[in-house]
């Protein structure tokens, strides 16, 4: 995946990074050793043992996270989520499926380059309402399967008659994915599995977070009842993401190389080399580096000590904020 110019506009939004100390328990089961090789008796987005490994690609679904999308439908049947950067300080969800496929999900918005890096490591279809040419020669061109509602890829495509557009699509992932030609299914862990932070890892014991993406975007997290829930809360009733693990990730932001509709230059954030990350587990905080070769490779992480810090199974909500974004525990 080629860099792109780096983008002063699109950073100059961003504050400047602050940082707080946090834990980890030991885990209530066996998890596989962080060196442990892909196998397909474990899912490669939560670590958790499987039976048989679904025979279906991953789908990674982008998903409107700002008023004008809610409610989100279908994104508590992920095995996976993520949030990342748009343009203009808002971010925007995307849901990883593999293990179950919806019958509804929603509202779907459009793609950004971003999405190149993080959808690679275990080959994802991505699925999206439209993008900019540029952002879809991109994709293509690192040759991605590609679905979008623009030009009727596929199939499952519906409209909300209550909601307007840019905010109405509506996606049927079973039916999407009894029409497509089958494509690349995982051959590597989307993270490196293991116990999760020794206790002498941890920096804080904590149930408060708040992740930071630019003046205009927070994301807060508390920890209750094992799981750690967000605010502001834009899934419809009863079907919000259970988070076991909040994995944060500080990363380089540059020019996609066009600006959206009003002139804002779109960001572009590359989740590729390493950086700073903070690992939310149970109730506790622990500072991190993430590593990941290429924009295909599996994201390790290693502790301040250096030691190799493997996640522990479960389902992982991935925070890429730009470097100049903040988490504060």
């Amino acid at each position: 995946m080629k860099l792109r110019h780096l983008a002063g506009t699109a950073a100059a939004v961003l504050l400047v990074t602050a940082c707080s100390p946090g834990g980890g328990d030991a885990p209530e089961e066996a998890a596989p050793a962080t060196t442990a090789p892909f196998s397909n008796k474990v899912s490669p987005l939560t670590g958790l043992k499987q039976e048989t490994a679904p025979d279906n690609p991953v789908f990674y679904v982008k998903i409107e996270n700002t008023n004008g999308g809610e409610p989100q439908y279908g994104a508590h049947r992920a095995d996976m989520m993520i949030e990342e950067l748009v343009e203009d300080g808002a971010t925007r969800l995307i849901g990883m499926f593999h293990s179950d496929l919806p019958t509804k999900i929603g509202h779907v918005r459009s793609a950004r380059t971003t999405d190149i890096a993080l959808s690679q490591p275990v080959n994802a279809a991505i699925i999206a309402s439209g993008s900019a040419q540029k952002t879809r020669d991109d994709i293509l061109g690192e040759k991605i399967p590609f679905y979008v509602w623009d030009w009727r890829d596929g199939a499952g495509w519906s409209t909300d008659p209550d909601k307007a557009a840019p905010y109405h699509v509506l996606l049927n992932l079973e039916a999407m994915n009894n029409a497509v030609e089958r494509t690349a299914t995982p051959k590597q862990n989307y993270f490196a599995w293991g116990a999760g932070p020794a206790d002498d890892d941890v920096t804080k014991k904590t149930t408060r977070a708040a992740v930071r993406f630019s003046s205009k975007t927070t994301t807060r997290w508390s920890y209750s009842g094992g799981n750690w829930q967000r605010s502001p809360e834009r899934a419809a009733p009863g079907q919000e993401f259970k988070t076991d693990t909040v994995v944060v990730v500080f990363a380089k932001v540059v020019e996609a190389g066009y600006n959206d509709k009003s002139g804002n230059p779109v960001p572009e954030t590359v989740v590729e080399g390493s950086g700073r990350a903070v690992i939310l587990g149970d109730g506790t905080a622990t500072e991190a580096t993430w590593q990941k070769e290429s924009a295909d490779s599996t994201m390790t992480f290693t502790t301040k000590s250096g030691k190799a810090l493997g996640l522990k199974p479960g389902h992982v909500w991935l925070e890429a904020v730009p470097r100049g974004g903040s988490v504060t525990y």
